[in-house]
């Protein structure tokens, strides 16, 4: 037996791709806006987390641009080392004042970031608490820190508060959920969790991955959304989504981040993030903060295709958010239903088990603020005519 029979034995990739339904690492010839290039044929693109809309604007792609020529391609080391340039200092300030904290910190990927946090602050005697849907890396997080881990039905308060109470009361325990859940698109319920947190002596951290852009007075997340910022002790953020670029950020007190930075093993033995990735970012909030309507407008498609969706007849699930699933249960059936989808011209992405519980499989579609009206009626005929198809409506 060797490491690598698992990898000979596994096989169910080709059976679906041998079904002409594989959906994965489909090549995209286009940029990431709200239609792109498939096989040279133009498809509306409702499978990105552009939420904003922003990754071919004009005033990042100049940002970028610019930033390339000063600096280059890349940092050639990590930030605790070599790779610390000045831009990387003031979008954390920027980060900081956006989210309503003292300090922030960034990372090289918005997964780095989660694994580092948590890995860093989590010890021995130290308890992480996670709600049970909450993002893979705030999982892979958990595993990797000292401390025990100890999951919460979703969104469950009564089963948040029974597990603190067994918790030992002087123990350190730090309660990590998703602002926006990925697969849901529901929000988290953080002024109980707040409440709960302050009532069993623990502390909140909330991944705003989904949340910045989409939640917030000017955008800057969940915690303003529900006027929380000073309750909220950390805030995660990545820039793959609504800031347009890659990478992730922690936000928090002064003294939690300087902990951090001396402390942190993906953030200490990363490259840093390049010129690029950080002049993206830090343009991207300035859009966001001087253009209100885009977040608006976001909303608007949101509520019309939430309506849409369920007058056709979908299960939309608890979504709340531009992030809609379409709850379909049978694998083979996602499978065929984003095919079909595709050659009608629509982009979505197929969710199934291990990702979702057995028979939950469902279609995961979201938004940006710069789908048209006419766009978006397209994409709910197209829904209309395959879910009718394949016996889903």
């Amino acid at each position: 037996m060797t490491v690598f029979d698992k990898c000979v034995a596994y096989n169910e990739p080709e059976k679906v791709k041998k079904l002409g339904l594989y959906p994965y690492f489909r090549p995209i010839e286009s940029g990431q806006s709200t239609e792109v290039i498939m096989n040279g044929k133009k498809v509306l693109m409702l499978g990105s987390n552009s939420y904003m809309g922003l990754t071919d604007h004009p005033k990042i792609i100049e940002a970028v641009n610019e930033a390339v020529r000063k600096y280059g391609s890349g940092c050639a080391g990590s930030r605790f080392l070599n790779g610390t340039l000045k831009i990387h200092n003031e979008l954390e300030e920027k980060l900081a004042d956006f989210v309503n904290k003292e300090s922030a910190l960034l990372y090289s990927t918005g997964f780095q970031t989660n694994l580092g946090v948590i890995s860093a602050l989590i010890g021995r005697s130290d308890y992480v608490l996670t709600d049970r849907l909450d993002h893979a890396s705030i999982v892979d997080g958990a595993r990797m820190a000292f401390g025990r881990t100890v999951k919460f039905n979703h969104n469950d308060m009564v089963d948040l508060e029974n597990v603190l109470k067994k918790l030992p009361p002087d123990a350190g325990k730090l309660i990590v959920v998703d602002g926006i859940f990925s697969m849901d698109g529901d929000i988290a319920k953080l002024p109980e969790i707040v409440k709960l947190a302050r009532k069993y002596n623990a502390e909140v951290m909330s991944d705003d991955a989904h949340s910045i852009g989409v939640l917030g007075k000017t955008g800057n997340g969940t915690a303003s959304h529900f006027g929380l910022d000073d309750q909220v002790a950390l805030i995660m953020g990545t820039f793959s989504k609504s800031l347009a670029s890659i990478g992730g950020f922690i936000a928090g007190d002064k003294t939690t981040i300087e902990y951090l930075k001396h402390h942190s093993r993906p953030l200490i033995f990363s490259a840093s993030p390049p010129p690029a990735a950080v002049a993206a970012v830090d343009a991207a909030i300035d859009i966001i903060v001087a253009e209100p309507e885009r977040r608006e407008k976001l909303w608007d498609n949101t509520y019309k295709m939430l309506n849409g969706f369920k007058e056709l007849g979908f299960d939309t699930g608890k979504s709340e958010t531009p992030i809609i699933p379409i709850l379909i249960g049978d694998i083979m059936v996602t499978f065929k239903m984003c095919k079909m989808l595709e050659d009608e011209g629509v982009f979505i992405n197929p969710v199934v088990p291990p990702a979702v519980p057995p028979n939950e499989s469902l279609i995961r579609v979201s938004f940006m603020a710069t789908h048209t009206n006419e766009q978006l009626d397209f994409a709910l005929k197209k829904f209309e005519k395959v879910g009718k198809k394949l016996n889903v409506i």
